[in-house]
């Protein structure tokens, strides 16, 4: 069952699912009649991908849910992917779009539940050790929510930018 099945949300928390489905249907939506090649296509100078775009993000917001859920040292884990970094953005094996798709649906689904159920949007836990982090900071579960919204967001306009030199077709008009 999902949030909006069993909860009705109202007020933060659901302008937060409202942004994240959002910004998701447009990342998703760059993919719309693509063929696989296509979808999988460097069309630009950048190495960036459609398919790498969103087979990233769906990595991206699952590990920062685990976040949320455990803390720093939970973020990598339940990942069986094996795949390094790089291949985060890259088709590996048999992966298809379609499938992408289908595991981007399961993450948003879990994402979405976790807003309409976590008690506390002020829960918070210490960012892993990086360059890009301030060591000692904490991330409350709503700036991780705010920081998917966020990265769903640049790179549904990176996407975009990639589909429209592939047919001329853009996620929005």
């Amino acid at each position: 069952m999902t949030s909006t099945e069993t909860t009705t949300l109202t007020g933060e928390r659901a302008d937060l699912v409202a942004m994240l489905d959002k910004n998701r249907f447009f990342l998703r939506n760059t993919a719309r009649d693509l063929t696989e090649d296509q979808a999988w296509h460097r069309s630009t100078v950048s190495e960036l991908t459609i398919g790498g775009l969103i087979k990233h993000v769906m990595n991206v917001e699952k590990g920062w849910i685990r976040f949320v859920l455990g803390g720093a040292e939970h973020m990598m884990t339940g990942d069986d992917s094996g795949e390094d970094w790089a291949d985060g953005f890259r088709k590996v094996g048999d992966q298809t779009v379609e499938n992408l798709l289908a595991r981007y649906d399961e993450v948003a689904r879990t994402t979405n539940e976790l807003v309409a159920t976590l008690p506390d949007l002020d829960l918070a836990h210490e960012l892993p050790v990086a360059p890009w982090f301030e060591p000692g900071a904490k991330w409350t579960a709503r700036r991780v929510l705010m920081h998917i919204i966020a990265e769903t967001a640049q790179h549904a306009g990176h996407a975009d930018i990639i589909r429209e030199s592939i047919d001329g077709a853009k996620s929005m008009g």
